[in-house]
């Protein structure tokens, strides 16, 4: 893996499971890390974690609540205050199967934070990606993606609610918008890239039992079962690094039924291949978030 001395990468949810795996490595590997977190407290505590073992690291904490827009905008605009280049966006933060409810701007909570913050915030921070040769921006999918398709008659769960067919929807969502985004970045001749990725089943947070810790026979099976966030991290890390790909790639582990495993090249389900649908969901995404999206090659003013 590259060194990755003077970038900047900006992580979502950088304060737990593969979040926090892939600050530690890319720290390691020198880049400056912004720990884009919506608990400050819980993302001091991960910074803190991080310095322990590695006393050079450059990281810092900024906070950011993907379900509220106001926050949104406000991060991008103080990031945009402290920075001049962005060399990486990984949105990995997300929610999975909450009871029914809704963001501050009334969307589902899981299609307005996984889906719907993260457009906002890469729209936000388009200008710096453009003028930051070979930025890439790496987006968290997951293998429940799989035959999950876009409800657009009733993305605000108001005619009908099912967490997990909710979660999936805004998973398929992210992988949607990280090959469109690609499309347009290549289609406008810019030298950034976009990118996808999923973890397999990986044992992190996403996998709470309420204010209860986890019983030990599941516990057991997890440990059996699932990866550990450091081996979920890495198609994050390789999305985010390597030197070979070229844009619009999805990354998943290499074993069986990409599952677990090491980083490699994995194939969307068919659910993510309609054009229409990708153009329809980024039109939707727009108007949702009032972001547009300027892919302009211009420099910045």
């Amino acid at each position: 893996m590259e060194q990755l001395t003077g970038k900047t990468a900006i992580i979502t949810g950088a304060n737990s499971g593969i979040g926090l795996e892939a600050a530690k490595v890319l720290a390691e590997r020198g880049a400056t890390i912004v720990m884009a977190v919506r608990d400050t407290e819980k993302g001091e505590a991960a910074r803190q974690l991080i310095l322990n073992d590695n006393k050079e690291a450059s990281i810092s904490v900024m906070k950011l609540d993907l379900s509220d827009l106001a926050s949104v905008n406000g991060f991008a605009d103080s990031f945009k205050r402290q920075h001049n280049s962005l060399d990486l966006l990984i949105n990995n933060a997300g929610v999975m199967t909450p009871p029914y409810s809704k963001t501050k701007d009334g969307f589902e909570l899981q299609f307005g934070s996984n889906h719907l913050g993260h457009f906002a915030l890469t729209g936000l921070l388009l200008l710096l990606l453009k003028n930051t040769p070979g930025s890439r921006v790496v987006s968290l999918s997951s293998l429940a993606h799989k035959g999950a398709s876009i409800d657009f008659d009733n993305l605000d769960g108001t005619k009908g609610y099912k967490p997990m067919k909710f979660y999936s929807q805004s998973k398929l969502a992210n992988l949607l918008f990280a090959q469109e985004l690609d499309k347009r970045f290549k289609q406008y001749g810019l030298q950034s890239m976009s990118l996808s990725c999923h973890p397999g089943i990986s044992a992190t947070n996403l996998f709470k039992f309420g204010k209860r810790d986890a019983p030990k026979f599941l516990k057991t099976l997890m440990h059996n079962f699932l990866q550990p966030p450091d081996m979920g991290a890495l198609p994050t890390i390789y999305a985010a690094t390597d030197p070979n790909l070229k844009g619009g790639e999805y990354i998943g582990p290499d074993g069986k039924g990409q599952r677990k495993g090491y980083p490699a090249l994995d194939t969307p389900h068919a659910s993510a291949g309609d054009e229409a649908v990708s153009r329809k969901l980024w039109e939707v995404s727009e108007k949702l978030t009032g972001v547009t999206f300027d892919f302009s090659n211009a420099s910045a003013q």
